[in-house]
């Protein structure tokens, strides 16, 4: 009798080499994909979860907490804090090159790529500290978080230490700030709250939402303005040493356009008689008594907080500790983030959020500042004294500039 061939159930002698060959490609296929999905893990292009987050609409404690999808009709409860913290996981992973500087303000710029910096008015993070997640990741795919207008604002002043004292906020995870100064108050009240609402990135409970804008305190409309806005407003004012940062303003401008007067002939109107110009914006700045007694109309003196410019730099931690108790937030940032930067001489970042290394306010910050004649410096400090010394008296703090 003839064997059976493959009617009969039977394998031909071909079958197995057949099945062996196509369980080895199954193999090497399996395995290209995987080492493709290592390589696309390395350059960073994917973000791992430890569980998948799945938003629950309605109310109750399975749409506050999430949950973990772990089979047909079955649902292992979600922590908050979990969900929260992949979240922020997934906004820290999206960064942003800083923007360009412009503006009245401090230049917005940091060495190397800072992940955190934002690349727009919309952009955020821990530069621009703590960037918001872009259409199409899984936050905004869930709708967590919402734009809201800001809680906090630093008014104030330019070449105080603003740039420096939001790069350092940013590191807290309940920080979240737009990157590039906004300037709605003094420059684009007419596009309405809708549009400065929509620059804000988005912030989940607990969250708090921040802007900068330096010429903010100078600018007499924007006390009115940001108390039409909220009266709870929280508002932050960097000072330092207005001689200092008169020098400093100068310097900014130099770097810029080289060929502008010294300045000590646009400090004075008569050096002889010492008589100090008070039109320059350079020295109109630094008296911050007059401008304060017009955010004193609308806001009560324990809704502002006067940072030191001179106290951020030989000790941050300190004054950031002070700033976290006044935004209601936890201690979290410490010594422990900061070292010294002796070339620069200025405190740095030991490591970014979402960055392993460490960063500085680029090289735009702390420029040597030119000669000035020592009698012009000499005036100045006498002009600035009598501001000062009310300065004192307004704010309850001896900021130690005429010692």
């Amino acid at each position: 009798m003839a064997p059976p061939g493959p009617a009969g159930g039977h394998p031909t002698p071909g079958e197995p080499l057949s099945r062996s060959i196509f369980r080895k490609f199954l193999l090497m296929l399996c395995s290209l994909l995987t080492s493709l999905y290592v390589f696309y893990c390395l350059a960073e292009q994917c973000q791992p979860l430890s569980g998948p987050v799945v938003g629950l609409p309605g109310g109750g404690a399975e749409a506050a907490g999430g949950a973990l999808a772990g089979g047909p009709g079955e649902r292992a409860a979600w922590p908050a804090a979990a969900h929260r913290k992949r979240l922020l996981q997934l906004q820290r992973w999206r960064r942003r090159r800083p923007p360009a500087p412009h503006g009245d303000g401090d230049l917005a710029a940091w060495e190397d790529e800072t992940p955190g910096l934002a690349g727009g008015p919309g952009g955020s993070g821990a530069g621009s500290s703590v960037a918001e997640a872009p259409p199409g990741t899984l936050a905004l795919m869930l709708d967590e978080g919402s734009k809201q207008l800001p809680q906090a604002i630093i008014i104030g002043v330019k070449k105080g230490g603003t740039r420096a004292l939001l790069e350092f906020l940013r590191v807290h995870p309940d920080v979240r700030a737009v990157g590039a100064e906004p300037h709605f108050f003094d420059r684009s009240y007419d596009k309405g709250l809708a549009w400065y609402r929509d620059l804000m990135p988005r912030t989940l409970d607990g969250q708090v939402t921040m802007e900068k804008t330096p010429s903010y305190f100078v600018t007499r409309e924007a006390p009115a303005r940001i108390s039409a806005m909220s009266k709870d407003t929280k508002l932050i004012v960097v000072v330092r040493d207005p001689v200092t940062r008169a020098i400093s303003d100068y310097t900014q401008t130099l770097s810029k356009r080289p060929d502008i007067p010294t300045f000590e002939s646009l400090t004075f109107k008569n050096r002889t008689a010492g008589l100090v110009d008070t039109s320059w914006s350079a020295i109109q700045i630094g008296i911050y008594a007059k401008h304060l007694e017009h955010w004193l109309r609308h806001f009560p003196l324990r809704q502002l907080l006067f940072v030191s410019g001179e106290r951020l730099i030989s000790d941050p931690a300190g004054e950031l500790g002070r700033v976290q108790d006044f935004l209601g937030l936890k201690r979290i940032i410490t010594d422990k983030h900061f070292y010294f930067n002796k070339t620069k001489g200025f405190p740095c970042l030991k490591k970014a959020e979402g960055s392993s290394k460490p960063h500085c306010l680029g090289k735009t910050k702390g420029r040597p500042h030119p000669a000035i004649a020592g009698d012009a410096v000499r005036r100045l400090r006498d002009f600035y004294r009598p501001f000062n010394l009310k300065f004192y008296q307004m704010t309850g703090h001896d900021f130690g500039w005429d010692g």
